[in-house]
């Protein structure tokens, strides 16, 4: 059961603009996104903004939802798998490569594999993350602009993650496969 505000339909503002923005581009608007921009339209837009952003990086979109599914998996937020998971198909992303992203298993393209690895450790670890680590993530063919771009998209990930877990956000997704 949610646990913080979400106002849905009574929205009003600034946040019902959002809404009706999100509702025209998702068909409605995910119990998340309610209840991020429920309490701060000023953090929901925030965050539609910089995923909007993270379209114009080095990443592909395959590339993004497997670091949110990565990261969201490392974070154990249900939420965001399901999420992600719907958006991963969509991206392209097959069910074996959608479960290889998430438990850092080998998912057949080595290099989607690499960027999971490499996104597991950033978002598991405390302190500076081993040279090797980056070594391995550079090797895979991942440049320097790309490691920035990769944690740009775990920034993003990361704030929906957390809220999420606060929240105990209801998923109003189809349920991410164990």
């Amino acid at each position: 059961m949610s646990r913080l505000n979400a106002l849905g339909t009574n929205a009003t503002g600034r946040t019902a603009e959002l809404f009706t923005a999100i509702k025209a581009k998702l068909g409605k608007v995910p119990n998340a996104y309610d209840t991020i921009g429920s309490n701060s339209a000023v953090a929901l837009e925030a965050l539609l903004s910089f995923d909007a952003k993270l379209a114009d990086t080095s990443l592909s979109k395959k590339e993004i939802e497997v670091i949110k599914l990565a990261v969201s998996e490392v974070s154990g937020c249900d939420y965001c798998l399901a999420a992600h998971t719907l958006m991963g198909k969509m991206a392209g992303l097959g069910p074996e490569a959608i479960l290889a992203a998430r438990k850092g298993n080998p998912g057949g393209d080595a290099k989607l594999d690499a960027l999971s690895t490499f996104v597991r450790e950033v978002a598991g670890t405390r302190g500076t993350v081993p040279q090797p680590v980056v070594d391995a993530f550079r090797a895979a063919g991942y440049t320097d602009t790309q490691v920035v771009d990769t944690i740009f998209a775990v920034t993003s990930i990361t704030f929906t993650n957390l809220l999420n877990r606060i929240n105990d956000t209801v998923v109003d997704f189809p349920k991410a496969p164990a």
